[in-house]
């Protein structure tokens, strides 16, 4: 069995860490790293509540500035979480209601059969 050293090193070229896991293990930790700051956490929370704001509407309700608020739309993007449709020269914000469904599912997948003690037959 190779170490991970050898294996990120084979045949003199360096790989990405990532390249060690499969695609649902980084998507899923995309999305944890995204929710991993109230702010953003708020800000679904405000698009769910209301979805299709500017982000100056979400600064609105927040105690934030308008940068720090852009940033934290723009990690959340990133994540696929949220999206942004161009409107004359504002960015319209939703949440991605499939994405987020997705995201649901891989942690329930995770998860539900260390909870219930069942077998997991699926993991994402």
């Amino acid at each position: 069995m190779q170490s991970a050293k050898t294996i990120l090193y084979l045949h003199g070229m360096a790989m990405s860490k990532k390249s060690l896991f499969d695609e649902a293990e980084i998507d899923l930790s995309t999305v944890c790293k995204a929710l991993g700051h109230p702010a953003r956490i708020k800000i679904i929370k405000i698009l769910l509540a209301k979805n299709d704001q500017t982000c100056q509407e979400i600064v609105d309700k927040l105690p934030l500035s308008q940068s720090t608020v852009s940033q934290h739309l723009s990690e959340l993007r990133n994540a696929q979480l949220i999206k942004g449709k161009n409107h004359k020269t504002s960015v319209i914000y939703s949440v991605d209601k499939d994405y987020l469904a997705k995201s649901q599912k891989m942690l329930s997948d995770l998860f539900y059969a260390h909870i219930f003690n069942v077998k997991q037959t699926t993991l994402f």
